[in-house]
């Protein structure tokens, strides 16, 4: 068969090309450590290598926000500390105003240092991040979320949490807002008794304790409502008001009074003394009901303080403000202890969810390992091999390119 000159040619070439262009491609591998260059070198193992590659980004995506999360909720755990501590210093200054003793004067300090608490707690409610970011904004995380506005704490956040993806199937809470911490109770708060401030006579109360929370009437608006019998006695009757209804349903009475009187309704106690006159009430309300706002509350406290207590009426009132305010900071610091729960629970969790995502990102770069890496002994021996192959089919080139007949003429 005869063999044209261009095809021995075309053929030598593309023999060298082939083993040049193999032995370029191990190079290649052993330069990166990697046995998968293109996909077309192992199309299956490409495309896993993929998927777990993106796996493994987005798996990074979470740790990113579990830190996010882990320094929000640091800072608000750091803030409710001090919100803690205020509200404890609030508490002991309200028993100190309760000292029959206190001058108005003495009351009058102390109203001045119960303001010093307040413009503090109010500047712990606007507290950020370091960055400009308001703890308690909620989703309005640009803007100082509390502003003043007759003494109460006007709130402009959102009640909408800020969700971080901190793993594949957890959406947390990086934070709470405003409301849920310095204008919330928990639910097994209780209720909260209130004096009227047009009261005449010196009735006061004490605290309130719950007893049966399954009271059918448990967690209804009461009044109580003091009146004269035609013999002069003076009565108190119960009616409930959270129904809207004119009259209010009578719950109890009327019932003689005595003083110290202990009230017995709807699942909860607490007991009354001094001297009513007819026309005073008292309220009952759920926790929730009764005034949340700490600001509110406080700026009541600080308002009565100011005022003058001559008069046995203006000492039951007062009284009576205080003991209101006794249980409303009570509720605020068990609601706010209860936040700082959530907080350090979150916390606990992320760092249970770095451990998941960690060992996660293990498995993944082990498995990215055994897809992608190079096995180093086989690619040298292959190295070797087209180096071999290289060179015989350049020498067998050379060989064939030095045949010709001319040399035996």
């Amino acid at each position: 068969m005869r063999v044209a000159s261009s095809t021995l040619y075309q053929q030598g070439l593309a023999s060298m090309n082939y083993q040049q262009g193999a032995l370029m491609h191990i190079q290649q591998q052993l330069g990166t450590g990697r046995s998968i260059l293109t996909p077309s070198d192992d199309p299956v193992g490409a495309t896993r290598a993929l998927g777990v590659s993106q796996a493994q980004a987005v798996n990074g995506q979470y740790a990113t926000s579990r830190n996010q999360a882990n320094i929000a909720l640091a800072a608000e755990e750091n803030a409710l500390q001090s919100v803690t501590t205020i509200t404890q210093n609030i508490q002991t200054m309200l028993v100190q105003a309760g000292n029959g003793t206190m001058s108005d004067a003495d009351r009058g300090s102390l109203a001045t240092a119960l303001e010093g608490l307040y413009n503090q707690l109010l500047s712990l409610a606007n507290s950020d991040d370091g960055n400009g970011q308001f703890l308690f904004g909620g989703t309005r995380s640009g803007s100082a979320p509390f502003t003043q506005s007759a003494g109460a704490g006007n709130y402009i956040g959102d009640n909408s949490q800020q969700l971080l993806q901190v793993d594949v199937a957890r959406q947390m809470p990086a934070g709470n807002t405003g409301r849920e911490v310095f204008m919330s109770v928990t639910g097994g708060a209780g209720y909260v008794v209130k004096g009227n401030p047009a009261n005449t006579g010196t009735a006061t109360f004490g605290t309130v304790s719950t007893t049966d929370p399954s009271n059918p009437l448990f967690g209804h608006a009461l009044q109580l409502s003091f009146t004269a019998n035609a013999a002069g006695q003076m009565e108190y009757t119960i009616t409930d008001t959270s129904t809207g209804a004119t009259p209010a349903p009578v719950v109890t009475g009327p019932v003689i009074y005595n003083s110290p009187a202990q009230i017995d309704v709807a699942g909860f106690t607490f007991n009354v003394s001094g001297a009513p006159k007819a026309g005073d009430t008292l309220t009952m309300q759920p926790a929730s009901e009764a005034g949340t706002d700490m600001f509110a509350n406080l700026q009541t406290v600080i308002d009565r303080l100011r005022q003058p207590a001559a008069s046995e009426n203006d000492r039951a009132n007062l009284g009576n403000v205080l003991s209101t305010a006794v249980r409303q900071f009570s509720n605020s610091l068990d609601n706010v202890l209860t936040v700082r729960a959530s907080v350090g629970s979150r916390m606990n969790e992320l760092d249970a969810l770095d451990d998941v995502g960690t060992n996660r990102n293990l498995t993944y770069s082990q498995t990215l390992s055994g897809l992608q890496d190079l096995d180093y002994a086989k690619a040298i021996t292959e190295y070797y091999q087209r180096q071999v192959a290289l060179q015989g089919a350049q020498q067998s080139f050379m060989q064939i390119q030095g045949m010709n007949l001319f040399k035996y003429l």
